[in-house]
């Protein structure tokens, strides 16, 4: 493996949106390195939930699941949100493949563990298969990746940023991306371009960093303890011109 490889996490503010996907699509069709791309969909989990009576239920942030919304994720990240990303690569020309964490025991998951609660079949991540994705980059194609996963007795719904970090890790990727709608940490109006974990932690600590921007802070850091080199958090126009917070070791 010679070239580059990034891991791509893009947020669920794209994934409904067909003009975005599009954007987005060009985007992966004009980038020279390898990429693998990981997706989540709470918005559209949590909205059939609604549709069929299932109350969303969460605990510190994380979705539990039940196994009447286990089937319900499947059909939906494995399906419809999966084969939108998959359909919007191969119209802007990119050579993409939908598959999920249970493809190929690509993702083995295990019972996410919590000290209060059963999180039933919401999982965490036990191994990963790398050499999957690897032959996959082999032949140019660009893997979109679900994070439901594959446990012994069942399968379990991941959340897509750990899922992201030890993907990355298992193939020695270069960086992880986050597109999201944030162009990346501010202070004073400005993208701040390169933090370290001892720099984003103070900043945490005096309020320049607050609110929704904090998780995905935590979640950049949780990718460099996994090995990755950077993480890096911005939007569609600064991964385009390559601009956006990066996080260093």
């Amino acid at each position: 493996m010679g070239s580059a490889i990034s891991l791509i996490k893009i947020s669920g503010h794209y994934l409904d949106d067909d003009v975005l996907l599009r954007q987005f699509a060009a985007a992966v069709a004009r980038r020279v390195e390898q990429l693998v791309i990981v997706h989540g969909g709470g918005i559209e989990i949590t909205r059939m939930q609604e549709r069929l009576d299932i109350e969303p239920r969460y605990v510190d942030g994380l979705r539990i699941t039940d196994a009447q919304s286990l089937a319900l994720v499947e059909m939906v990240l494995c399906g419809s949100v999966n084969k939108r990303l998959v359909r919007h690569l191969l119209n802007a020309g990119v050579d993409a493949q939908g598959l999920s964490g249970v493809d190929r025991g690509l993702i083995r998951a295990r019972q996410m563990e919590h000290e209060s609660v059963d999180m039933q079949f919401t999982g965490s991540v036990k191994t990963v298969r790398g050499e999957v994705l690897f032959q996959q980059l082999d032949l140019g194609v660009t893997p979109v990746i679900a994070p439901v996963s594959a446990g012994t007795d069942s399968n379990f719904n991941l959340n897509a940023d750990p899922v992201s970090g030890a993907l990355a890790a298992a193939i020695g990727a270069d960086s992880v991306v986050f597109i999201s709608n944030v162009s990346g940490v501010l202070a004073e109006n400005e993208v701040v371009e390169r933090l370290s974990e001892l720099e984003a932690r103070a900043l945490i600590a005096n309020g320049t960093i607050y609110g929704g921007m904090i998780p995905k802070v935590e979640t950049a850091l949780d990718v460099l303890s996994s090995g990755v080199p950077k993480a890096i958090i911005t939007d569609l126009d600064g991964w385009a011109c390559d601009v956006g917070t990066t996080f260093v070791h």
